[in-house]
């Protein structure tokens, strides 16, 4: 699959925004597509897909296809050369786990870029492979909610942000993945094309409208469906932090606002107070440890957040009319039952 400029139809200096991506063996595709549809539906009128106002190139030290983690395999289009012919380069990651990462020479090619004061942006897990290299040193950077623990394991001294969509701080940008791509390259093309460049690409996707980085992430597992974006962000904080609770005055402070503001968007929007809404995020963490692992009592409440597994016990009684042991054993027999009833086929 090609992405590269059409000479024919493009003329040098005409291009406002000029990408090239940087692919990470086993990449997520869907993150690479997302953004440069963007590009593409914002660089032509119509639907014509003419790379007239931006320019985008997928970039390889070897031209080898490129394997994502789909197995959909892209053609690179130009070797990578001099990284100042770019206004942005945008890494997109693979897995974290399993993969070989980005070569040497990728790896010199992103930290020139980064001496020559080129942009640059990761996609999904595009950040892992920027930070390795020391490229998000200093920086704020996004990561999928899915992913921050994993984040803070590699990367001790570093915060990520995964309360939001995408985070630019000053040349370096980053986001969650998914359509949160289609977000970023929506605000490339805002700054540089224009707002009507950007509303026209999303709307082409079936994409409702821009979203700024701060919108907070969908798709969190969570029991409490929140409407106001600032539960949701706080949610989120509370989510993330299981195992070490953190007060809610904190979390307020963390979301730019008093202790007071944030307990009365939580009563307006769920109709409970911030501190019931961490016990029960906790607990329904706690329920899915007892469905799904033989972890002890114990061990469930240090990484839930409670005292001890006598607090477990009590709030669980209060909440659930029985201990978590007998609640594993019900949960357990009813999974039996369901079984044996089964007819075959």
């Amino acid at each position: 699959m090609s992405v590269a400029a059409d000479p024919a139809t493009s003329r040098a200096g005409s291009q406002r925004l000029r990408i090239g991506f940087v692919l990470a063996p086993r990449f997520t595709l869907s993150a690479f597509a997302n953004f440069v549809d963007v590009l593409r539906l914002a660089a032509d009128d119509g639907d014509g897909s003419r790379p007239i106002r931006c320019r985008w190139a997928v970039l390889s030290a070897d031209m080898a296809p490129i394997q994502s983690s789909c197995g959909v395999r892209i053609e690179p289009d130009e070797r990578l050369g001099d990284p100042a012919r770019f206004d942005y380069l945008i890494t997109v990651g693979g897995l974290i786990e399993g993969g070989p990462g980005l070569s040497s020479e990728v790896s010199r090619f992103l930290q020139r870029a980064a001496a020559q004061r080129v942009s640059l942006a990761g996609l999904c897990t595009g950040v892992f492979a920027l930070a390795r290299i020391g490229l998000m040193d200093g920086y704020r950077c996004c990561v999928s909610w899915f992913h921050h623990q994993d984040f803070l394991a590699e990367f001790e001294k570093m915060q990520p942000v995964s309360d939001q969509i995408f985070v630019v701080d000053r040349d370096r940008l980053s986001c969650s993945g998914g359509v949160s791509a289609a977000h970023l390259a929506a605000f490339l093309v805002d700054r540089h094309l224009g707002r009507a460049a950007a509303r026209k690409s999303l709307s082409i996707l079936m994409i409702d409208e821009p979203m700024p980085g701060e919108q907070p992430q969908p798709g969190l597992p969570l029991e409490l469906n929140a409407h106001d974006p600032l539960v949701r962000r706080a949610l989120l904080a509370m989510q993330q932090n299981l195992h070490a609770p953190l007060p809610i005055t904190r979390i307020a402070r963390d979301l730019g606002v008093g202790r007071r503001k944030l307990e009365r968007h939580f009563n307006a929007d769920l109709g409970i107070p911030p501190a019931d809404a961490s016990v029960r995020i906790r607990l329904a963490q706690a329920r899915m440890l007892l469905a799904r692992s033989d972890r002890t009592v114990t061990r469930i409440a240090e990484e839930t957040g409670f005292c001890d597994a006598s607090h477990l016990i009590r709030v669980f009684r209060e909440t659930e009319g029985t201990t978590p042991d007998l609640w594993r054993q019900d949960r357990a027999r009813m999974t039996t039952d369901t079984e044996v009833d089964i007819p075959s086929a």
